[in-house]
């Protein structure tokens, strides 16, 4: 797929994905989200990339959904038709290889509520973050609700929401909602490291930790939390990759993860 408004560069294994419409400070388009989702889907099929760093061109990371494209256009009735059937962002995020968000600016609405069901979230000192829909008249979507809770707890998550209040990294922080804040200039490199370190471990693992965590980060039943995980262990067993690091620890080498997935 060509894409109109994203660049995609692969270094060792990491696929960057940057939303490229920075005269607009990439703000979102239907287009836009359909590139990322095609993006992310081949990323998951390419057994040459490990993991995945979100960033935006230019001096935002996304500014919200373009207001003329998206907003106006719905509020007309005049909204572009989805191609087939719907997009299931946050689905597609918590079951792909490691995704982690460098937030090089302004991350605002759906700027945000994109990158929150990703690993890990890295923000510039100079990014602003807001979940200000209750400013549009609107809601917060992409199970914003319950991921920006589980991130912050109940009383800052519901401030934030229902004030819709924009806040600096630093304090972004300190509440929760990103992982970690660096420099302009190590942005990227500290997010290529981050997924890089996350994504050379086994996939199969990845993966099935992943859906652990979507399982099992509100459940409370303790018997069920288990009974996943040993779920899941039965099939760790059987990998490919489990067997090349029994394989590489007797033979006191370092385990080769992506030859045992091609034997596999």
């Amino acid at each position: 797929m060509d894409y109109e408004t994203l660049l995609t560069e692969q270094d060792q294994g990491v696929l960057r994905i940057t939303l490229n419409r920075p005269e607009r400070l990439n703000a979102w388009t239907y287009r836009m989200g359909a590139e990322l989702s095609d993006a992310v889907n081949a990323a998951n099929e390419d057994n040459d990339v490990i993991a995945m760093v979100i960033t935006g061109a230019g001096r935002g990371f996304c500014a919200g959904a373009d207001i003329q494209d998206v907003f106006k256009a719905q509020a007309d009735g005049a909204a572009p038709a989805r191609d087939g059937t719907p997009r299931d962002w946050v689905g597609l995020v918590r079951s792909s290889k490691p995704m982690v968000a460098a937030i090089n600016g302004a991350a605002i609405g759906v700027g945000l509520t994109q990158v929150l069901p990703m690993d890990y979230l890295i923000a510039s000192n100079n990014a602003k973050l807001s979940v200000r829909f209750v400013k549009m008249g609107l809601v917060p979507e992409l199970a914003s609700s319950h991921f920006l809770t589980l991130r912050m707890g109940f009383g800052h998550a519901s401030e934030l929401m229902l004030s819709g209040r924009t806040v600096a990294a630093s304090e972004a922080l300190t509440l929760g909602l990103v992982d970690r804040v660096t420099a302009p200039e190590e942005l990227l490199a500290t997010a290529t490291a981050v997924a890089r370190g996350m994504g050379e471990n086994p996939q199969a693992s990845l993966r099935m930790i992943k859906a652990l965590i979507n399982a099992n980060a509100s459940e409370q039943d303790i018997a069920t939390v288990q009974r996943r995980e040993l779920e899941a262990l039965q099939q760790c067993y059987k990998s490919p990759e489990h067997h090349e690091a029994i394989a590489a620890f007797m033979e006191k080498r370092e385990p080769d993860f992506h030859a045992a997935r091609q034997r596999g």
